[in-house]
């Protein structure tokens, strides 16, 4: 409940990256017409350091394995590679959290180990979420069967999810993807 009295519509995003002031104002004038508050629950997953290890590994050439011997990574380095994938993904919500409040919403938000849409799901309903939106870089193959985050939350959630395309704007989506530049709710 807000301090009117009246009940808070929460919405919960899960971003892929730090929103743009760009991005931050669309969702938030998605909203503006409503009567009661609107607070955002803003999901960030941390960067996978495994993940960025192995795209790292992957683009050594074969040459250059050859040319150097294959020592592992020490648990000093791994550690540090950990810590600045964490201070990373904190960076990004306080950008994403500061873009969000500066277009005039309320703004609150974490950074998630989990599943992605495991802690979608789970902050939906600790928050009673009345709707999520999900925002990621196009992910052409993924989405085409069906893996990406959208689809996985729309068989999960029984809220409404709205997809939308980091860096964006509304009518760059609609002129890609036709007349609304969303995927279907």
């Amino acid at each position: 409940m807000s301090e009117t009295g009246a009940e808070d519509y929460a919405v919960v995003l899960l971003v892929e990256q730090a929103l743009t002031q760009q991005d931050a104002t669309q969702v938030h004038s998605l909203h503006e017409g409503l009567d009661g508050p609107v607070t955002y629950h803003v999901l960030l997953p941390l960067e996978d350091a495994a993940a960025r290890i192995e795209s790292a590994m992957g683009s050594l050439t074969a040459g250059d394995m050859m040319a150097s011997p294959s020592m592992p990574m020490s648990e000093v380095q791994l550690d540090a590679v950990r810590k600045d994938c964490q201070d990373r993904s904190h960076a990004e919500l306080e950008q994403t959290l500061e873009h969000l409040r500066a277009s005039g919403a309320v703004a609150i938000g974490q950074v998630v180990a989990d599943p992605p849409i495991d802690a979608l799901a789970a902050k939906v309903t600790e928050v009673d979420g009345r709707e999520a939106i999900i925002l990621t870089r196009p992910h052409v193959v993924a989405e085409f069967f069906h893996l990406d985050w959208t689809s996985k939350a729309r068989r999960r959630l029984g809220v409404p999810i709205l997809h939308l395309l980091e860096h964006e704007s509304f009518d760059e989506q609609a002129e890609r993807y036709g007349e609304e530049g969303i995927t279907g709710l």
